[in-house]
């Protein structure tokens, strides 16, 4: 059960991992679960280091997973006019932006510019670049990614093979 409590509008945003249906039923009815619900406050989170070929001005917090292992969320900081280069990720990406605005080149299509709240989805294997524009605030960024995942820098020539001829 959830309420906004604010005098402003709350955004939720609920991502789920295996299909899914809600079911109506008394709390003390509800099937329980063995997995720990947590609250994570942004403003508490700790940026750790991005990948090693992303610029300075870029923090990444991973909020569950181990992207390594299997999905993961994560926080992606980067301050105004920090650009990431080219890259691709071995999973998907869904992505929202919760500040600032940034601008994501996917390869073959064309740069798009998106605002706090808007989304994006980024299939696994498609090379893209992201910059956060010039702007008062940071780009904070919330990813899920669906499997375990890497960002891979293509400069040198590491470009995927996306089953296309």
């Amino acid at each position: 059960m959830a309420h906004c409590i604010s005098d402003e509008e709350c955004y939720l945003y609920i991502a789920f991992e295996d299909p899914v249906d809600a079911i109506a039923t008394a709390e003390r009815d509800a099937p329980g679960s063995d997995e720990e619900a947590f609250v994570l406050s942004v403003p508490e989170v700790e940026f750790d280091g991005c990948p090693d070929f992303f610029p300075e001005g870029c923090g990444l917090a991973v909020l569950q997973g181990d992207p390594a292992e299997d999905n993961a969320d994560a926080l992606l900081r980067l301050t105004p006019g920090t650009t990431v280069p080219m890259h691709w990720h071995t999973s998907v990406e869904r992505m929202i932006l919760l500040s600032g605005e940034f601008r994501v080149n996917y390869q073959g299509q064309a740069p798009v510019v998106i605002g706090a709240f808007d989304y994006a989805y980024g299939p696994p294997k498609l090379p893209h670049d992201a910059r956060c524009l010039e702007q008062e605030d940071d780009c904070l960024l919330f990813i899920a990614f669906e499997d375990p995942v890497d960002a891979v820098d293509i400069r040198g020539g590491n470009v995927p093979n996306r089953g296309r001829r």
